[in-house]
């Protein structure tokens, strides 16, 4: 008699049950969102939504590309320095270029270029330490929060670079507009989020990640470009990192050393929430959005509820990160 075994994420098949790997993250959702309803009823108003959905965008972008690291077995500690980094450079070089320029699209198009260049920039190098250099990745990236964080406290002098006055009216509406009533961000991000879906379903790149995470040198044997392919996914999470950073500096038109802090443990934990293995092998990104959702409205609740304090959000993100991890220990096939 054999005995066949699900894998995580796999659907259940006749005899199974419920797949709780699977339905957990939206029972989660759904369970939270019944409760905030409850607890206060301009929990589901419109107005709270999409500002819940529109502050979630920044850390769903990251996230969408933190699943593909993850998924090939990585990890990336820098994605909150980076984003302070980025913002910063992005605002010295935007007011830098204004008394030439003026404070008009031209100058926002420069600054959108140089966020997205220092993203690709700083997630080659990440990956290019980890692939070519053989250094682990948790060192790699550890060092390299350090330094990003570094660096934005040293262009700020220790304190805060605001941006132009007259370009934060004009860069203002890539955060605050949008289309049909849905602001960018939030556009911005389920356009990454459908993109991730596919490249992580459809592609060979997504089935090569699966594959590198869940045995490199099985990987290797099969002709896949191990090293290739892991050095793409941190690129592609450094052009998130970018692109969340563009969307993130009209929100409040400055940059600190507090700027991004906790977004790397975020990110990491909305995608072990939804169901992306930590050690690698198996991603999906629905269900990393599922997890940005369920952060973003727990810390909804935490301000429009006086039940826990909301300087403790970080320290809830924590223990959800080890309960996720618990629960994939102990959902993990045997044989």
């Amino acid at each position: 008699m054999t005995t066949q075994v699900t894998r995580p994420g796999q659907p259940a098949g006749p005899g199974h049950g419920i797949n709780l790997h699977v339905l957990g993250p939206i029972v989660a959702l759904l369970v939270l969102i019944v409760a905030g309803a409850l607890m206060n009823p301009n929990f589901l108003s419109y107005a709270n939504i999409t500002n819940v959905l529109a502050r979630s965008a920044f850390i769903g972008i990251i996230a969408v590309g933190m699943t593909f690291v993850i998924t090939a077995g990585g990890l990336d500690l820098s994605v909150g320095s980076m984003a302070a980094f980025i913002a910063g450079l992005m605002i010295l070089v935007m007011n830098l270029l204004v008394p030439s320029m003026g404070a008009g699209i031209s100058v926002i198009l420069v600054g959108m270029a140089v966020a997205l260049g220092a993203g690709l920039l700083a997630g080659f190098l990440n990956g290019f330490l980890i692939t070519n250099m053989r250094i682990e990745a948790f060192i790699v990236t550890l060092g390299t929060m350090g330094i990003y964080r570094s660096l934005v406290t040293w262009l700020a002098d220790g304190g805060t670079l605001s941006l132009d006055f007259g370009l934060r009216e004009a860069y203002g509406p890539v955060y605050y507009g949008g289309l049909l009533g849905v602001s960018w961000p939030i556009i911005v991000f389920l356009v990454v989020a459908i993109l991730g879906e596919i490249g992580m379903r459809k592609t060979a790149f997504g089935r090569y990640c699966a594959a590198i995470g869940s045995n490199d040198q099985v990987a290797r044997y099969s002709s896949v470009d191990v090293n290739r392919i892991r050095l793409l996914t941190y690129v592609g999470l450094g052009l998130l990192v970018g692109i969340a950073t563009i969307m993130y500096v009209p929100r409040l038109g400055s940059a600190s050393s507090s700027t991004g802090v906790l977004w790397e443990l975020e990110a990491i934990a909305a995608v072990i929430i939804g169901g992306t293995m930590l050690k690698g092998g198996f991603g999906r990104v629905w269900g990393t959005v599922v997890g940005v959702l369920i952060l973003g409205l727990i810390d909804n609740l935490l301000n429009l509820t006086d039940w826990v304090s909301p300087y403790l959000n970080g320290a809830i993100q924590g223990v959800i990160i080890v309960l996720a991890v618990i629960l994939q220990r102990e959902n993990r096939p045997e044989g």
